[in-house]
């Protein structure tokens, strides 16, 4: 069992950055590809980006590509979305991800999930 808990998010006026973290407890991060997705208002949850369990191989949507970064600390288990150059278009609730298959899952191989974080970019 592994529990998820975001952090970090908020309103940024549209050019700015915000970090967002997870911490996870349980069986530790290097068993899982940890990734993060996010869900704006009457859409669906949509990948954002992952992170492989072992040689922490990256992958990102191209929506966001060359603006997010994703990163991990396995001995703090825990995993980082490092986010630039906002855009109202990313607002969403943005949710961790931990899934033992694949390295870029859809939503219904994720394993685990956080339970959300708000990020709300203003014009």
């Amino acid at each position: 069992q592994v529990s998820l808990v975001e952090s970090g998010g908020g309103l940024v006026q549209a050019g700015g950055s915000l970090r967002l973290s997870c911490a996870g407890s349980g069986r530790t991060f290097s068993y899982y590809h940890m990734g993060w997705f996010r869900q704006a208002p009457g859409k669906e949850r949509e990948f954002v980006a992952s992170i492989s369990r072992t040689v922490a191989r990256t992958n990102y949507a191209g929506s966001v590509e060359g603006r997010f970064t994703i990163s991990r600390d396995s001995a703090k288990n825990t995993v980082y979305l490092q986010m630039t150059s906002l855009k109202p278009e990313d607002t969403a609730v943005y949710y961790c991800a931990a899934n033992s298959v694949v390295e870029v899952p859809n939503t219904r191989q994720v394993n685990y999930w956080g339970q959300g974080t708000q990020v709300t970019v203003s014009s």
